[in-house]
């Protein structure tokens, strides 16, 4: 660690409710020689409503990689920097990992600041298992890629998280409950912290109705949980993974030796893939 640099700070910044913010962050934002900003105009209110002078810098997607360096070269110098983003937590779907990375290479002090993060705020209200949870950010914009990256996360036995723009959030119920079964539990969780916060819990099938019905909840920012997959009660199912993989090793050898392997492969009892593939072969 470089004593003679400065330190970065990241700093959450309410998501909504401008009261979120702590009084740390504020101390930090005020007494800091410069603020690393995603969007200048929209940090500038937020600063303004708290009495806070601090020069902003723009760090965003599109320059972030490129001049990252003027923010390290202000560190190395003694100068303390916070970082922000619109809203939230930095770094979280939101710009400033590449700055984070130069700072700590470069031996720079990187000090967390928490506060508001919308996808740990809807978790804690959704009522669906918090203990093991992914968060999946923005689902691909297009929908052959958002349907492929949901087919390779739908036996996911975690909570899912996603980030979604209001003007795709009807398209991608659509599309989860298309991947996911209609009734899969599902919560969209918009606005929050906001004047017309909304949190809905229902099975994507009604979820997806509700959306559609009230275009009201086609608006603001959106965050969609999903209860991860459960296996079917059946303890003669197999993962379509398995049977995958089964009928790979169908096509090269005897159906004991293919049951076995892929046993050992998946973790699927022996027994169980025998006789899935019998049944198969009698059906053929």
């Amino acid at each position: 660690m470089n004593s003679a640099a400065g330190s970065l700070y990241v700093v959450a910044t309410p998501i909504g409710n401008l009261d979120d913010i702590s009084a740390r962050a504020l101390k930090i934002l005020q007494d800091v020689a410069l603020i690393a900003a995603e969007d200048t105009r929209h940090s500038q209110r937020l600063l303004q409503h708290f009495g806070i002078s601090t020069p902003l810098a723009a760090c965003h997607e599109h320059n972030e990689r490129d001049e990252g360096s003027r923010f390290i070269t202000r560190l190395l110098a003694g100068d303390n920097v916070a970082l922000i983003s619109d809203a939230g937590t930095p770094l979280i779907s939101d710009p400033g990992y590449h700055l984070v990375r130069q700072a700590r290479a470069a031996g720079i002090n990187v000090v967390p600041v928490p506060g508001a993060c919308a996808l740990i705020a809807a978790l804690s209200a959704a009522g669906l298992p918090s203990d093991r949870f992914i968060f999946e950010g923005f689902l691909p914009a297009k929908a052959v890629g958002r349907r492929a990256r949901l087919e390779a996360i739908k036996e996911e036995p975690r909570t899912l998280i996603f980030y979604e723009a209001p003007h795709r959030i009807l398209e991608c119920l659509q599309d989860m409950e298309l991947v996911f079964g209609p009734e899969r539990q599902a919560l969209l969780a918009r606005e929050l912290t906001k004047t017309f916060e909304t949190l809905k819990g229902l099975p994507l099938a009604e979820l997806r109705a509700f959306v559609e019905g009230d275009s009201n909840q086609q608006r603001g920012e959106c965050v969609v949980l999903v209860a991860g997959w459960t296996p079917p009660q059946n303890e003669e199912a197999v993962s379509s993974e398995a049977m995958r993989i089964l009928d790979l090793l169908l096509e090269e050898m005897p159906l004991k030796r293919a049951a076995a392997l892929a046993a050992q492969i998946t973790g699927e009892r022996k027994n169980v893939l025998y006789q899935v593939a019998l049944e198969k072969q009698k059906s053929q």
